[in-house]
């Protein structure tokens, strides 16, 4: 049994990572040159991966925080409900700290697609 869910989650971490290198080749087909140098499409694949990469992992972890919030505030009002506003006024700003995380990774992903600072060093 657990042979066979280690294989079943190999198959979809390698498919997820073929989808992951492979689709961001397609959207940079636009960028391929005349002159057969390949420097912009390389660099318009790393920054979609890395956007991605950023905005992934930023949501994870924004996922993660709120969830492990919410958790405590469930246990702490099961144990002593007489404080429930309390646990929930400081639930609320923890949930919304980590979800700060994730809207800076969206600002980040973003820069790296379409404000680049790199762009104008590397490209020219």
């Amino acid at each position: 049994m657990l042979r066979k869910s280690v294989k079943w989650v190999s198959a979809l971490l390698m498919t997820t990572a073929a989808l992951l290198v492979s689709s961001p080749v397609v959207f940079a087909a636009e960028a391929l040159p005349e002159d057969g140098s390949y420097g912009k499409v390389i660099f318009a694949v790393g920054a979609m991966v890395s956007a991605g990469l950023a905005i992934g992992i930023g949501a994870i972890g924004a996922g993660l925080g709120i969830g492990n919030a919410a958790s405590g505030a469930c246990n702490a009002v099961g144990r002593n409900p007489g404080v429930q506003g309390k646990i929930m006024m400081t639930m609320l700003v923890g949930m919304a700290m980590a979800e700060s995380i994730a809207i800076y990774a969206l600002v980040v992903s973003l820069v790296i697609l379409f404000a680049n600072p790199y762009a104008s060093f590397l490209l020219s």
